[in-house]
């Protein structure tokens, strides 16, 4: 069994662009996705995806090589995506939608854009828990939202919970993203649904009392303001930690896995489902149980140093660096059923 067996199975368990800033393979991508509704189910599908296309292109690129059927992609964020599937309908030239986080993979589902999976091949590769329950799509890759902290100023054993950050001990010490991001969202929406609104919201004030400045854009202004002394410990996802580390190597900074007494790592998803009206259903299955299984799968999650979906195969050997840990196991579809709640909770905190 491998570091990521354990880590999420422990109880059994192209482009759709603005006016400007198009570059000529985006621009080839967007006028060649309306000819896909046509083409043959043999020959062409179209990806509208939220995932940054340098980390999707070279895997359809691969699966064109291997099969012979080209992929057509559209990048944008989440939100417009979603909105031109709606306003396409049964026209739409979509066969697939992937994005990031499962608060937005719930959303789609929500609004009908989705259709069944039908997948034996899914469902045995990827766990519960991180599929939805209704079987409209289907992780692709697993992130944790993990505390970081300042090596040279905090000792790992001063660590412990997420819940903790929120001690007075961390006052004037802690440095957060956003709660305008889905991220942080889907975080405390997860805490909600296990320690109830109440004390979720307790701790997300305790958050709030304790932040050294004003929340950041991202999470790698949180990484260098604690490199920089600006604060000693944040919250973010492993991958802006790796991404640094790459350009950064002698960064004082390591990563810490919380709650592994009780509950476990928020972990979060990318992930993807068949399009409401897809023109091409079967080859939209296909490529999903491609991306799904096997070298697909390490080749998708080492690209922007994430952790495979399918726990039966191995991180890349940066991400295996960091060690492992228990994940909290709750269905990932939490995040985007309490998402609301979990909005409104933070604004009744003070947290921005």
């Amino acid at each position: 069994m491998n570091m990521f067996s354990r880590l999420l199975l422990p109880a059994a368990a192209a482009v759709f662009l603005s006016a400007c800033g198009k570059s000529g393979t985006d621009a080839a991508s967007e006028k060649a996705a309306p000819e896909a509704a046509g083409s043959d189910e043999k020959g062409q599908i179209t990806v509208y995806t939220a995932r940054k296309e340098h980390l999707i292109k070279p895997l359809f690129e691969r699966y064109t090589a291997e099969t012979g059927i080209e992929i057509r992609y559209i990048t944008d964020k989440e939100g417009p995506l979603m909105a031109r599937l709606e306003a396409e309908g049964e026209t739409s030239p979509a066969d697939i939608l992937m994005t990031v986080d499962a608060g937005n993979l719930w959303q789609a589902e929500e609004r009908g854009l989705f259709q069944p999976l039908n997948s034996d091949v899914i469902s045995k590769a990827i766990p519960a828990n991180l599929r939805s329950g209704n079987d409209m799509w289907a992780a692709l890759s697993v992130r944790a939202r993990t505390i970081v902290y300042a090596t040279d100023r905090v000792k790992p054993e001063e660590l412990s919970t997420y819940e903790a950050l929120a001690d007075e001990g961390w006052k004037g010490r802690l440095c957060l993203r956003t709660s305008k991001k889905v991220y942080n969202q889907s975080l405390v929406a997860t805490m909600m649904d296990t320690l109830g609104a109440d004390k979720a919201e307790e701790v997300v004030r305790g958050w709030v009392a304790n932040l050294a400045t004003d929340p950041m854009s991202n999470d790698t202004a949180v990484l260098k303001a604690i490199a920089a002394g600006q604060c000693d410990v944040g919250i973010v996802n492993t991958y802006y930690f790796g991404r640094l580390k790459q350009e950064q190597p002698d960064l004082n900074l390591a990563l810490f896995w919380p709650n592994q007494e009780d509950r476990g790592v928020h972990v979060n998803v990318s992930g993807a489902g068949i399009t409401a009206h897809a023109k091409h259903p079967q080859a939209a299955r296909a490529l999903l149980e491609w991306l799904a299984s096997g070298e697909a799968q390490a080749q998708f999650a080492a690209v922007n140093q994430e952790y495979p979906a399918n726990p039966s195969v191995q991180p890349s050997e940066e991400v295996q660096s960091w060690g492992s840990f228990k994940a909290d196991q709750v269905s990932v579809e939490k995040a985007g059923s309490l998402q609301t709640e979990a909005v409104k909770l933070m604004d009744r905190a003070g947290y921005r």
